[in-house]
Order: structure tokens, then sequence, then C-alpha cells
């Protein structure tokens, strides 16, 4: 007797219900970390996974932007404190970059991060950001949502970025608003002169003070702030929305 034959709408019916691109396209994924032993097991669990395949591996940012630009994968796994190049400048790079690098979806991996630099790599067009010591499940499905068009932050998917970004930003200038990088009563005094345009003779007339005191207190306050230059402390203060009286 012949053996049945099964036609394509049979074989269709009787195959499990799986997608079937998985192994002939899966995700094409790029990492890039500056820890061998971070990237080896990172490597190790996504190609555990059917849909997903690792293509490349960088040490640096530039290397990243480098393999970003060559190979054009779907995702670029990339840490946000690297040597030589960051995450955010390699970012930035690619999101500028005009030889199709920008399409690659990028996903920041981070042990930490502050919401203002959150801010600053979806604004630069990060598609997630995930911490480092996140569950494994939340890394693959960050990677199925933004291969699906969404975002990932943390732990959640964002369907609305707008929204998102103006939420996020509108927590950071009332976190910042509260943040005096350990100045002083006086020092904020001095800060508030300083960005009104006063120099040190008329800010130790206007509190009283000798103008050597004036130059200690400026002395300190970059000190803390990390400037050397009244303009760029003029600057910080306002990007940091220091809590400053008015100076009149």
């Amino acid at each position: 007797m012949d053996r049945p034959t099964m036609d394509r709408t049979t074989m269709d019916r009787t195959t499990p219900d799986r997608p079937t691109m998985d192994k002939r396209h899966p995700i094409r994924i790029v990492i890039a970390d500056d820890h061998p032993i971070f990237r080896d097991g990172l490597r190790r669990l996504l190609e555990s996974e059917a849909d997903m395949k690792v293509v490349g591996e960088a040490c640096d940012g530039n290397e990243a932007v480098k393999l970003a630009r060559e190979i054009k994968p779907d995702i670029l796994l990339l840490d946000l404190a690297m040597p030589h190049h960051t995450g955010l400048e390699a970012l930035r790079d690619l999101n500028t970059s005009g030889d199709g690098a920008a399409a690659v979806r990028i996903i920041l991996l981070t042990a930490a991060v502050e919401k203002k630099q959150m801010v600053e790599a979806l604004q630069l067009g990060a598609r997630g950001v995930v911490l480092k010591d996140s569950a494994t499940q939340l890394l693959l499905k960050s990677i199925h949502a933004v291969m699906a068009g969404e975002y990932w932050v943390g732990r959640d998917s964002v369907s609305n970025l707008v929204q998102y970004l103006r939420n996020l930003m509108q927590s950071t200038n009332e976190e910042s608003k509260q943040k005096k990088f350990g100045l002083t009563p006086r020092e904020l005094e001095i800060v508030a002169a300083v960005v009104a345009g006063y120099a040190n003779r008329e800010i130790a007339q206007y509190f009283k003070i000798s103008e050597d005191t004036v130059k200690h207190h400026l002395s300190n306050v970059f000190d803390k702030l990390g400037v050397s230059t009244r303009l760029e402390l003029a600057l910080f203060a306002v990007n940091q929305g220091l809590p400053l009286k008015t100076i009149v």
C-alpha cells in the first residue's frame, strides 16, 4: 500500500502553533559592555533563546558604534558606563549617524541610572533602559517589546513615550529643586548673587562681609559643585534648579 502523503494544508494544521521565523530570522543582537564575564554570561543567555542571535560584541563605546554601523543589528545592548566613550556618547553618535545605524534599536544596560540620564537617553533615541540586576525574563521582555515598536523603562513597557518623558522631567525638576549639593545657606546666597551678576566686592557689601570671606565661600562652592568659573557656576545653578533666593 502506498504510504499516505500530507499536502501543505494538512501539514499546516498539524504543525505546533509557534513562530516559524525564529530560526530563519532571529533577532540580531550586539552586546557592548566592558566586562568580559558579563558579556559572556549575557551571550549564553540570549543564545539559549530560539529567536535571538548574538552577532557581535564590543568592549567600549567606540567599538560599539563601529559594530552598529558595520553590522546594523536589530538590537544593541549598550552599557551606560564604559571607558573611552560612554553609553550616552555612543548613543549620541548613532542617533546623528547618516549611515543607517540610527535605525538600530538601542537598549541601555546599567547598574544604576539617574532620572536625568534616563531622560537624556530616551531623548537621544534609546528604546529602552534596563537595570543589570533585573530578572532574566525582564531583559527578554524588554527586547521583544522594543522589537514590537514599544519602549521599555525599568520594569515596564511604555507605549506613550512623550507622556512618560513629560512626567519624568517634571519629577526630575521637582527633585532637583530640593537638591542643595551640600551647599550651606550662606553659600546658596553667594551663588544667587553670582547668578544675578554681582562682583565679589558687591557681594561683600550686600551681605556685609569681607571680600576675602566671599572668595572663601566661592572656593568652597566651586569644590562642591565641580565648577571652575563663575559662568560655569551660573549655568550649573540654572540647569540644576538650585533653590536660590532673588537678589535685588
